[in-house]
């Protein structure tokens, strides 16, 4: 993968890529967004353990496609409230630490899901030969 962060445009507020340019011949992988309940149905109250999960989630589903957090090309992640950012970005890079990947990302504030104790859910895009 090739990152694309043009020089002639605002640096990135974080830890993310502008683009992500996948070569000819990769497969993709696009998951649904992963709210943060385990398999037992439990949901943590903060959005930090929410966010780990929904990470845990994802790793599960990359793992079954042969991929891994290095491959994930775009991260798309909705939170309820803006004081929850810090966290999340926090659990997210937490994950992606030691991939050596810099994905695109998106954050969106949303008023909601489909039950009140979700706080956050993540989607992402993959990319592997």
């Amino acid at each position: 993968m090739t990152t694309i962060n043009p020089g002639q445009i605002r640096p990135t507020f974080g830890n993310y890529s502008h683009g992500v340019l996948v070569p000819p011949g990769h497969r993709l992988l696009v998951t649904s967004g992963q709210l943060g309940a385990t398999v037992e149905d439990a949901v943590p109250e903060g959005v930090a353990e929410q966010a780990a999960i929904c990470f845990a989630n994802i790793s599960a589903i990359l793992a079954e496609a042969g991929m891994s957090p290095a491959d994930v090309i775009r991260i798309n992640a909705f939170v309820t409230d803006r004081a929850d950012f810090r966290a999340y970005m926090a659990a997210r890079d937490a994950w992606l630490e030691g991939s050596g990947n810099i994905p695109a990302s998106t954050l969106v504030i949303v008023t909601g899901f489909t039950r009140p104790e979700f706080k956050v859910e993540v989607e992402v895009t993959a990319a592997a030969p």
